[in-house]
């Protein structure tokens, strides 16, 4: 039998559809390898496999159980981490300018009152001219045991990798459990984390969000208090929420409630997105979507698409998005989008 790295590197020379993914603090990678190239749509999220949803929700993919082979094998992760050191890049003034100016234009509008929170994103193109697919996975689930890792391939829709630490939703037939997480910071090594008003703030407003959209179909929810937690270099601070399923709420209502969450979009969302739409000089794409276990073994475990990259023409796309208040400061933002870039750097 041939090894998973094997598989994954024929699949992908075969350029057939294939998801390999590892859950957070698990040594188990696990894969789906689609026998043909077609492109499969999800129509009532009752479909099982694996899902892979754009931001602005007009494209739900599945590469499907019964249209796959399936595959898992573990992984040991006895590895030095790479993340230590820092890295000195070379400024981008003219991206710095763009992205500072799209912060100022979220900030005048909050002050318009047209929306309490928008979350603001930039896309940087790096060169990969010897770019190993297999390699960068592995080193994707040696560096981030707490995140959701995952490479994604289908000739129809390109190839994405990526270490998200948000979930957006994990569900059996009864029951759900969502988080809110918002608010950066870089990781300096001391064991006290900080944050600022302006942090609480923000992911104040993804909780408040999520638990009253929740609570209005849910007859039980159960919400934590806030607390800090680490995803590679950065701290963010979270808020665990689980609840019950009733008449009024199953999977795809959920689904549908939750996604795109403040932590992505803003608050109200659909103002904040018509804003995001508007001004983002870029096509997000599957970048803020969702992608995942769509009613494997009776549950499902969906992750926001964050921390992630396109692979494309020896390029890789990175995307970085930054939660924009009313207290928000357009150089900090910056830094906090450099930050978030340096996640995929160091592994490229």
């Amino acid at each position: 039998m041939i090894s998973l790295v094997d598989k994954i590197a024929l699949h992908h020379q075969q350029n057939l559809p294939f998801v390999v993914y590892c859950k957070p603090n698990s040594d188990t990678v696990l894969g789906l390898f689609q026998q043909n190239d077609k492109l499969f749509e999800v129509h009532d999220f009752n479909e099982k496999g694996f899902v892979f949803a754009s931001f602005d929700g007009s494209h739900n993919y599945i590469i499907p159980e019964n249209e796959s082979e399936q595959w898992s094998e573990d992984w040991m992760s006895n590895y030095e981490s790479i993340l230590q050191n820092d890295f000195e890049t070379k400024e981008d003034e003219s991206a710095k300018t763009n992205f500072q100016d799209l912060v100022c234009k979220g900030i005048q509008a909050i002050q318009n009152n047209e929306f309490q929170k928008v979350v603001l994103s930039r896309k940087e193109t790096v060169s990969v001219a010897h770019f190993d697919l297999v390699t960068t996975f592995q080193k994707l689930v040696q560096q981030y045991r707490s995140a959701f890792v995952y490479c994604f391939h289908h000739p129809k829709i390109g190839t994405w990798l990526g270490a998200s630490p948000e979930q957006l939703l994990k569900a059996n037939a009864d029951s759900f459990e969502t988080m809110a997480l918002a608010g950066t910071q870089k990781d300096t090594g001391e064991e006290t984390v900080i944050w600022q008003q302006k942090e609480k703030e923000e992911q104040q407003f993804v909780t408040d969000y999520i638990v009253s959209k929740l609570k209005s179909v849910s007859t039980e929810i159960q919400v934590s208090e806030a607390y800090s937690v680490k995803a590679g270099t950065l701290w963010h601070i979270k808020t665990d929420i689980s609840g019950v399923f009733g008449q009024e709420l199953n999977l795809k209502k959920a689904i549908q409630l939750l996604h795109p969450t403040p932590a992505v979009c803003g608050v109200p969302k659909a103002i904040s997105k018509a804003f995001i739409v508007a001004n983002e000089n870029y096509n997000r794409s599957f970048y803020t979507g969702f992608l995942g276990e769509l009613n494997r073994n009776f549950a499902s475990d969906l992750f926001v698409n964050l921390r992630c990259m396109q692979i494309e023409n020896n390029q890789a796309h990175l995307y970085m998005g930054c939660g924009i208040t009313k207290d928000s400061d357009p150089e900090k933002e910056w830094k906090e989008s450099v930050n978030k870039s340096m996640i995929m750097k160091l592994i490229l």
